[in-house]
């Protein structure tokens, strides 16, 4: 038998290489985790869309700016509020004149990242999605873009804002600006979530739930559609892929997606991938918003994308992971900023 003192010694030994096992084991998940996904950058400037001072300045103002909506009570904060993360909280967006959205309105949170906008892609960027909004019905409902222009040239102040983010042009505010400056804001509300400080290094930035999370959540094949630095929102799916999507959601009508954009058969009920980044905070879910739960989200795609039952536990450890992806909200879109004082003029 082992005397008590060689007890002793290989107690403390054996629990030192526990803990080494275990490290290695986070390394090699880190390892896997960092092929598939990428960190936040720290903005998301691109090579055709800069970022300046005053146009990230005049486009948070616009994007809390009411008036230049057919009503006057529409603007992008109001079906993408920062107090929920982005979103309305809303199965379907409800616009100028009380006008309803045919899709959830997605978070606008590092949105940028995304190949393209909107659920089917009808969008090609932050900047086209803004710019079409001003005359999209269920949007801000103006019936040209020169009408909503006027509503914001009678406005004190904007006409030095916009000259001021694009000097030397004659007629500063026109549309296009408005989209550039309102997509300039956007690329600055980048989310750094414990997910990313994991991707860096940090052992102790996700739980260990949350890091079993991670290993089903690839295992299982979520990752297959839902990778990048997005977690998702790089390519289009077919919703659906094992069975009828509606009929693990309950929709009460169903979408045939691109399909209506492109006319292509091989588009029906495909949509493009959301992105995950912050998906805790931002219920309901899908185009539709016809589930409520993240939990019952989870588990509606392991079926119907993937063919798979999960268990209560799987999922459980993927929620805990894609917890983990809930970020930081960046202190200026928090905060609203002071607007030029004048009546709203329908």
């Amino acid at each position: 038998m082992l005397n008590l003192r060689l007890i002793r010694w290989l107690i403390p030994v054996g629990l030192v290489l526990v803990v080494a096992l275990a490290q290695a084991a986070d390394t090699g998940l880190r390892t896997q985790a960092q092929a598939i996904f990428k960190p936040l950058p720290k903005d998301m400037a691109g090579p055709d869309s800069p970022l300046t001072p005053a146009q990230v300045k005049l486009g948070r103002m616009l994007y809390f700016e009411t008036r230049a909506s057919v009503d006057g009570t529409v603007s992008c904060a109001r079906c993408h509020q920062p107090a929920l993360f982005g979103t309305d909280a809303l199965p379907k967006a409800i616009g100028a004149e009380h006008r309803p959205n045919p899709r959830n309105a997605p978070t606008v949170l590092n949105a940028a990242i995304q190949f393209v906008q909107h659920w089917r892609g009808d969008r090609t960027s932050v900047e086209d999605q803004a710019t079409k909004a001003l005359v999209a019905p269920p949007s801000f409902g103006n019936p040209t873009y020169d009408n909503a222009m006027l509503k914001l040239k009678v406005i004190p102040g904007y006409s030095a804002l916009f000259a001021q983010a694009f000097p030397g042009q004659a007629d500063p505010v026109t549309a296009d600006n408005w989209g550039k400056v309102i997509g300039a804001y956007m690329r600055t509300l980048v989310t750094p979530s414990p997910f990313d400080a994991f991707l860096a290094g940090d052992d102790r930035a996700l739980s260990p739930a949350a890091q079993a999370g991670l290993r089903t959540f690839i295992q299982v094949g979520c990752v297959g559609c839902h990778n990048g630095v997005g977690v998702g929102g790089g390519m289009y799916q077919k919703f659906g892929l094992v069975e009828d999507y509606w009929k693990a959601t309950g929709s009460t009508s169903i979408d045939k997606g691109r399909f209506e954009v492109t006319h292509i058969p091989a588009d029906m009920y495909v949509f493009k991938v959301p992105t995950l980044r912050n998906v805790a905070m931002t219920p309901p879910y899908f185009h539709d918003g016809s589930v409520a739960t993240l939990p019952a989200a989870v588990r509606v795609m392991a079926r119907v994308q993937l063919g798979r039952r999960l268990t209560d536990g799987e999922i459980a450890d993927i929620v805990a992971f894609l917890e983990s992806l809930t970020g930081q909200l960046p202190h200026d879109f928090v905060t609203a900023p002071l607007l030029p004082a004048a009546a709203a003029r329908p």
